[in-house]
This record gives structure tokens, sequence and C-alpha cells, in this order.
């Protein structure tokens, strides 16, 4: 049996949740549209931990979404992940986070494309089969109208997350299916941390860092 917290922090969505080998107890989240990660995570790990009446010292490890995603989000995220895993001395599980926003999606056939907005006409994308397994690697891409063509002429492509409204917009096929208002979430963390835990399949906190994909840029306004 294993309790598993999950922080998830990469978009406007802040995440939290409490599972039980897999299964969530408890789950807070404010998908709102500014970043209130700074504000809300700790409100939120205090209010899983209450409402499931467990103490922090009860979980077996701490899991966090790994990017990529928003800087800031993945940098509270993982800092707050690292330091509850240091001070309670639990193991440290990071999940990928467009792996875990591919979940969101259950399929009988076809494909899967999670995509984060990662401003203008790029986003972050991975690709997965029916049975969620990766069948493009994750990498930062530019939109045009031809992404995508030659798995679009195969068969089905599910669309999900922010990267959707720019993507539905310059991609028109029958095969293409846009799933809107989704973003990553703590819920579908759970069963992909507890997999990670019984294979302990764990990070070194002391180094262990957000996957950014890109490196960020400081953009200075006009004057």
């Amino acid at each position: 049996m294993a309790y598993i917290l999950n922080i998830e922090t990469a978009t406007t969505n802040c995440s939290v949740s409490l599972s039980k080998d897999g299964e969530i107890l408890v789950l807070k989240e404010d998908n709102s549209a500014g970043y209130s990660h700074a504000e809300t995570l700790h409100v939120y790990i205090n209010d899983v931990f209450n409402d499931a009446k467990l103490n922090r010292k009860d979980v077996d490890a701490i899991a966090v979404s790994k990017g990529p995603g928003s800087y800031t989000g993945l940098r509270i995220g993982v800092s707050s992940a690292k330091g509850l895993s240091y001070a309670l001395n639990k193991p440290l599980i990071s999940v990928d986070t467009l792996e875990s926003l591919a979940h969101q999606v259950k399929i009988d056939d076809g494909h899967i494309v999670p995509m984060l907005d990662a401003r203008r006409m790029e986003v972050y994308s991975a690709i997965y089969n029916h049975k969620h397994q990766l069948y493009r690697e994750i990498k930062a891409e530019v939109l045009t109208e031809n992404s995508y063509n030659k798995l679009l002429e195969n068969g089905k492509v599910y669309f999900i997350g922010n990267g959707v409204e720019k993507t539905k917009n310059l991609i028109n096929h029958p095969n293409a299916y846009y799933i809107e208002g989704k973003l990553p979430s703590a819920n579908e963390m759970a069963l992909l941390s507890d997999i990670k835990y019984k294979k302990s399949d764990i990070e070194d906190v002391a180094y262990f860092e957000p996957y950014y994909l890109k490196d960020f840029v400081i953009i200075k306004k006009k004057s």
C-alpha cells in the first residue's frame, strides 16, 4: 500500500492530489486563467492531507510533474516537491507532463497528441498511441498547416492541451479531433506515479531539475 502526494504546476492549473495505490483519495485544483501557484499550492497540499485525514509523514512518496511547461510554474512545483521530499525523507518521483495529459484521452485506435502552448506558433508536444505508449518523443515545434499530415492520413488524431486553440485554426482535417479546455492535472498523475514508485524509479533530490525543454529567456519590454 502506497500513499503518494502528486503535484502538478506545469500550466495555469495548480493541481494537487493524494492517491493510494494509484487511486485518487482527494483532488484540489484551480484552473483559472492566471498563475496562482505561489499563493495556493501549499494551501492545497494542506487541504488534501486534512481532507484525507492523513499526516504528511504518512505518505510514501512525493510526485511532481516535471515538464515541459511554464518555467515559473515548474520551478514552484519542483521546489516544493523537493522541499517536502527532503524534509519528510520520502522518495521523489517525476512524471512526464505530456504523458499525464495524454492519459486524459481514452481511445481504442488512433494517436494522441498532448500539446502545451510555448508562445507564438510553437508548442511542446509528443505523440502517444492508443495504449498511451510513446510514439514520437517530446519536442518544441513550430506549427504549420502541414504539421501531422502523415499521422492524420493514417488515422484519427486526438489533440489535447492548451496548444489546441492555435492548432485547430491551422489544421483542418477530417481525422483531427480537438479536445478543448483541458490541462495537465494531478488526477492523471496518480496512476503514473504509483507505477514508478513500485519500480523504485525515483529522482536524486539534490540534483533533480524540471524539464524546461527550452532555455528560459527574459524579454525586455519595449520602451
